[in-house]
């Protein structure tokens, strides 16, 4: 089993790495460059990085006008909570 410290981290480092790419994706929107795509972005929301992904779209002010990202990412960070409170509660 994996220590519950290392895990924290990981899952700490995932949420930087994805809040970055919502950064990202706005100055490559500023800049009319090639994109992430929508998809990218909110499946890293669902694996287990909706924080990160609820705080780029904040900070950043982007995607907070679509109703895709309204919905999904925070009911992507629900089922964060779940499978982390099911992790805890049943593995360790």
């Amino acid at each position: 089993m994996i220590p519950t410290y290392i895990l924290i981290i990981a899952l700490a480092v995932w949420n930087l790495l994805t809040f970055a790419m919502y950064g990202i994706d706005k100055q490559k929107a500023k800049n009319r460059q090639w994109r992430t795509s929508e998809t990218t972005l909110i499946a890293a929301a669902f694996l287990m990085a909706a924080i990160g992904a609820l705080l780029g779209m904040y900070i950043f002010r982007h995607k907070t006008k679509h109703i895709k990202f309204k919905i999904l990412v925070p009911l992507g960070l629900i089922f964060n909570a779940a499978i982390s409170i099911a992790y805890f509660w049943f593995v360790s």
